[in-house]
């Protein structure tokens, strides 16, 4: 039975990408999922740093997991700001998505608003039916981060939403600390109403809430150990992607970096105990 690969998002590191780079490659990690670069969020970065990204990669032998772009984010309301992302920000990071050698696309599942009505659920739903269309007209995919506050929050809720939609283009980017606070346990009952859709899973830790404080992994309240073993014994992801969130990044990130190293080989290490 495999191991899981560690990814990072790279400006969780540092946003000049050489500089994530340097040190990711003393951490021997090679997988990066491209979030905000040292010219902005991804698509809207300069084309020099693109192409400077592009060649990296081609040097290095790296790996571009995914692209976050951070849309729908928004909440329904805002019809205009989430058509332009739509119309706009998704077919430029798709482009970009094809340079990088990827096919994954994070997005969000939409902010909630007080009085939303099962009417606007199912203008959620539609909406992320066209975007799921046109990834997979362009051979990609979309994974929706759950994030407190959203449509799109606890992994049974998320799951439903995916579902609902019924795009083979459309699945999970899996975060259990963003599923901490809501109506049910991040693990093990969110990832079981998730794991069939799971696309992705980001990795971070929180005692409060992941919009109010998050901590290095295993000094918060998500159950690490128990995930990492279900998603070893799952097999739905090679990889899982660290999102650090706290200060300073280098310093927690690499810790979080040996937390995860030292947990996987455990867990290994109990596999080849029980064969």
């Amino acid at each position: 039975m495999p191991s899981l690969a560690i990814g990072i998002i790279s400006d969780e590191i540092s946003q000049d990408f050489p500089k994530a780079l340097q040190y990711g490659r003393t951490w021997s990690i090679s997988t990066y999922e491209l979030r905000c670069l040292t010219s902005g969020r991804i698509p809207n970065v300069d084309p020099a740093e693109a192409q400077a990204i592009l060649t990296i990669v081609a040097k290095h032998e790296v790996t571009i997991s995914a692209l976050s772009p951070g849309v729908f984010k928004h909440p329904l309301s805002k019809r205009n700001e989430l058509e332009e992302e739509l119309s706009d920000t998704l077919p430029r990071t798709i482009a970009m998505a094809k340079q990088l050698g990827t096919r994954l696309i994070i997005v969000f599942g939409f902010q909630r608003e007080q009085g939303d009505s099962e009417d606007q659920y199912h203008r959620a739903i539609e909406f992320m039916r066209r975007a799921a269309l046109m990834v997979q007209r362009e051979g990609m995919c979309l994974a929706i981060e759950n994030e407190p506050g959203f449509w799109c929050d606890s992994g049974t809720n998320t799951a439903k939403f995916i579902r609902d939609v019924g795009s083979k283009a459309l699945g999970a980017n899996w975060d259990p600390c963003n599923g901490y606070g809501t109506h049910e346990r991040p693990f093990p009952d969110g990832y079981e109403a998730i794991k069939d859709v799971v696309l992705n899973v980001h990795v971070k830790d929180t005692k409060e809430g992941a919009l109010i404080r998050c901590v290095p992994i295993g000094e918060g309240a998500i159950d690490w150990k128990g995930q990492l073993r279900a998603l070893v014994r799952d097999q739905i992801v090679s990889h899982v992607t660290i999102e650090t969130h706290c200060l300073p990044l280098i310093e927690k990130s690499k810790q979080n970096v040996d937390t995860l190293r030292t947990y996987l080989d455990e867990i290994m290490q109990a596999e080849e105990a029980t064969r």
